[in-house]
């Protein structure tokens, strides 16, 4: 890795992320205010901490907005009443792996000291 990207991250990761973004802007106004909505909610509510998680997930938001979007589908007939529950679910495997982590990292801290 270039000595740039391990401060800055990944060009490639960057370059991802605004093709989402891009993406995202092309959708209708319902489903962009409400993918923007649950970007805010995700990134303010935690969990999601690893880039491809990150990407995983919202790129399927994405495909799923796409989809629902052509097939004329309100918001919430996708993600159902419930936004938020519909996020937690989504960064549910993802929360499982970091609190695997975060216990690791608990158990191992203190261990030394007797």
């Amino acid at each position: 890795m270039k000595f740039i990207e391990k401060i800055t991250g990944s060009f490639a990761d960057k370059r991802e992320w605004r093709a989402m973004e891009a993406r995202a802007k092309t959708l209708p106004s319902e489903y962009l205010n409400a993918y923007k909505a649950i970007q805010k909610y995700m990134w303010t509510a935690g969990g999601l901490t690893d880039w491809k998680d990150t990407s995983r997930i919202f790129n399927g938001i994405l495909d799923l907005f796409e989809e629902g979007a052509a097939e004329g589908k309100e918001v919430t007939d996708l993600t159902g009443e419930d936004v938020a529950g519909f996020c937690d679910e989504l960064v549910k495997d993802s929360e499982t792996w970091s609190d695997k982590y975060r216990a690791k990292l608990n158990d191992s801290i203190g261990r030394g000291k007797k």
